[in-house]
């Protein structure tokens, strides 16, 4: 995973270096962005050195560097699209009040602004300042838009003084980044097998019946599980998305390809979630060349496909089984009649046509049914946070077993 850690110009900027060590021992992928006022206190070649990497500090080329080009105008784009998590270690009282007033006078509040990761800021700073009123309004903001903040530690500062300034410990630092990015080890030794995306049913050789899932929850799922130490397979229908590096990943196209794959994998796995959006039906006839256009009406016979979730449903002792439930209208009552029919643990039921939770969002928001008769309401969260969520109480009904 890559982390952007900004560090501004304090005299705790020092513990940066040690902050990226931290950071890498968690096999995270550290890039660094120094503030001018930084490098008064720690040159770039010291982090240039650790990450391997070059370290950002400047928004635009010196003048007796290279030309600019397109690539370098937007660098602050690129940096914001490809991190996971932006860390802000130490953080000023002067950045913190740039990014509460969206102040973007420099590449570190630039790149805050256009970056749509998390955000963790660990101030430090004198004593007085932290506590200025300013300070804590400005606090208060960042926490308001969804900012984490490590608060500081206190003790004897630099300045002389005693009380609340000093940079949190690094450890706490790690741990917060851990956290927001999801990094734990309550799914290590365990196989998790997840289904994702469309199916799609052939009508011809040209055309076939499908659906609009984009995959983007199936994968979410995949990448929570994989960031909390699980092995992951994921059957994956036909997406448009990047390829998980570190998961057993089986492309399929059909629901009886899919089938197949699911079956075969499902003896070993300890948690089953099906996140596909499988085809109900198929053309029980599909033609072997392409139909022709003419004047009279086509009708199309179409036969159930396999239901993969029930066929697990029937023997699911050894295991967490996770069905979901795409619906647009009745969603609690569709959602408890599904998760008696098919024999699953969990149905995670949304409304598609809700703003922010159907299809090819990176929202979801959704209602976890339960066999024990609860439902627990999620808000609109990133499909990420859903998928920990999903985790969170399969491991639940896991340590119920």
């Amino acid at each position: 995973m890559k982390i952007a850690l900004g560090v501004t110009g304090g005299v705790a900027a020092y513990k940066a270096a040690e902050l990226v060590r931290r950071l890498q021992h968690e096999k995270l992928d550290v890039e660094v962005v120094l503030t001018r006022a930084a490098g008064e206190f720690i040159t770039p070649l010291t982090f240039a050195a650790i990450t391997g990497k070059k370290v950002i500090t400047e928004m635009f080329a010196a003048a007796n560097a290279a030309p600019a080009n397109v690539e370098s105008a937007i660098e602050h784009i690129a940096v914001a699209q490809r991190i996971d998590l932006l860390l802000v270690a130490p953080a000023t009282t002067d950045i913190i009040g740039k990014f509460a007033h969206g102040i973007a006078d420099d590449f570190l509040s630039t790149l805050y602004l256009a970056t749509k990761a998390p955000v963790i800021v660990a101030p430090a700073m004198n004593v007085n300042m932290w506590e200025h009123r300013a300070t804590q309004e400005n606090v208060a903001t960042l926490r308001s838009r969804g900012v984490h903040v490590v608060d500081p530690d206190e003790g004897y500062l630099a300045c002389g003084m005693t009380g609340a300034g000093r940079l949190a410990a690094t450890e706490t630092i790690a741990r917060k980044v851990c956290e927001v990015l999801g990094l734990r080890s309550d799914l290590a030794g365990q196989a998790v097998l997840i289904t994702a995306g469309p199916t799609r049913e052939d009508l011809d050789p040209v055309r076939f019946l499908t659906n609009r899932s984009s995959g983007k929850m199936g994968y979410a799922l995949a990448e929570a599980a994989m960031r909390r130490g699980a092995q992951v397979t994921l059957v994956s229908g036909p997406t448009e998305l990047d390829t998980p590096e570190s998961a057993e990943w089986i492309p399929v196209r059909s629901a009886a390809e899919m089938r197949r794959a699911v079956l075969d994998h499902s003896a070993a796995a300890n948690i089953v979630i099906m996140s596909a959006a499988v085809s109900d039906y198929r053309p029980a006839a599909p033609s072997a060349t392409k139909l022709k256009r003419g004047s009279e009406r086509v009708t199309l016979e179409l036969e159930p496909t396999p239901d993969i979730l029930a066929e697990l449903g029937r023997d699911n002792r050894n295991r967490v089984l996770i069905g979901f439930a795409a619906e647009t209208d009745r969603v609690a009552e569709n959602a408890r009649a599904k998760l008696a029919r098919k024999g699953a643990d969990m149905i995670v039921a949304n409304d598609v046509t809700q703003e922010g939770a159907g299809f090819d969002t990176d929202t979801n928001i959704v209602t976890l049914f339960l066999r024990d008769g609860r439902e627990v309401a999620l808000g609109k969260l990133s499909k990420l946070e859903v998928a920990h969520r999903i985790l969170d109480h399969a491991l639940l009904l896991q340590q119920k077993r």
